[in-house]
């Protein structure tokens, strides 16, 4: 699958709702991340696969959408219902969404 048929979102049309998959390292998510997102390192994927929450679409972010582009197009393989947020938490912030630190403070993105 080619990046341009990628299924992706804009960060501000993720609802409110949605699984959210942060696949960044730990300390771009320590700094900032969305405040219900599970967090899964995209070199870790493969071994904590099982531990992508099922049920509903999946959506992969990381810092800009490189990195969760390859998380996704992996989790489409393995069978799994994802999409890629474009422009990653940059959008994510820069659309308004709330971002969190470590501690449930307020974060920025690394």
């Amino acid at each position: 699958m080619f990046r341009s048929q990628l299924p992706s979102v804009d960060a501000a049309a993720v609802p409110a709702d949605a699984i959210l998959l942060d696949v960044r390292e730990n300390d771009e998510w320590a700094a900032g991340h969305a405040q219900n997102a599970v967090h899964i390192p995209m070199s870790e994927i493969t071994a904590r696969v099982a531990e992508v929450p099922e049920g509903d679409r999946v959506h992969v972010v990381c810092r800009v959408g490189g990195r969760s582009a390859q998380v996704t197009q992996y989790l489409i393989a393995q069978g799994i219902d994802a999409v890629n947020v474009n422009g990653g938490m940059l959008d994510w912030e820069a659309a308004g969404r709330p971002v969190v630190d470590g501690n449930g403070g307020d974060g920025y993105i690394l």
